[in-house]
């Protein structure tokens, strides 16, 4: 964890590498409420961290139904490929508003702030590849969705899961 620290530290050090077409900008998402920032890192790639919460919902015959909102933070190594086809199309560039390839990694508490889905480890977290796409509209609606496959972990386990995240939100800063 203290290498995991280590290296957003040094990273968030590169901010004066900034170049002209990828922007470093704050949002805030509602549809799992939390706060995003994402900092330009080169003219195609950035880090992007987001602190707040996600939704978990569980339906078994077994135990029945459960659902929790957790905290958690996660981070993400973007590279955004596709600013020239974009750009020469005519479409929006500016805000990051283009498909990327990323690095992702997360961790969540397994106690929920609202809701009965209890897990049985203190925390679980996630590393693995993404592809996403992000949009930020004139309004700065701000939409991003990440698709990935990735090793879950906890304190006792270690498995393969896939990743979907859904983001909605407003750019706030840029």
């Amino acid at each position: 964890m203290k290498n995991f620290l280590f290296a957003i530290l040094l990273l968030l050090g590169c901010n004066g590498f900034s170049q002209e077409t990828t922007n470093s900008q704050f949002s805030l998402n509602i549809l799992a409420p939390s706060a995003e920032y994402e900092l330009a890192v080169s003219p195609n790639s950035s880090i992007d961290m987001n602190l707040g919460v996600g939704f978990a919902y569980h339906k078994s015959t077994y135990s029945g139904e459960a659902y929790g909102f957790f905290p958690g933070f996660e981070a993400q190594y973007r590279y955004y490929y596709n600013f020239n086809k974009r750009g020469d199309k005519g479409l929006k560039i500016s805000e990051n508003s283009a498909n990327y390839i990323a690095g992702v990694a997360s961790i969540t508490s397994g106690d929920p702030l609202i809701g009965d889905l209890k897990y049985a480890s203190d925390y679980g977290g996630f590393v693995g590849p993404a592809w996403g796409l992000q949009r930020v509209y004139n309004s700065g609606f701000k939409l991003n969705l990440n698709l990935g496959l990735g090793v879950g972990f906890n304190e006792v386990t270690s498995y393969f899961t896939p990743l979907f995240g859904l983001q909605l939100g407003w750019l706030v800063a840029q």
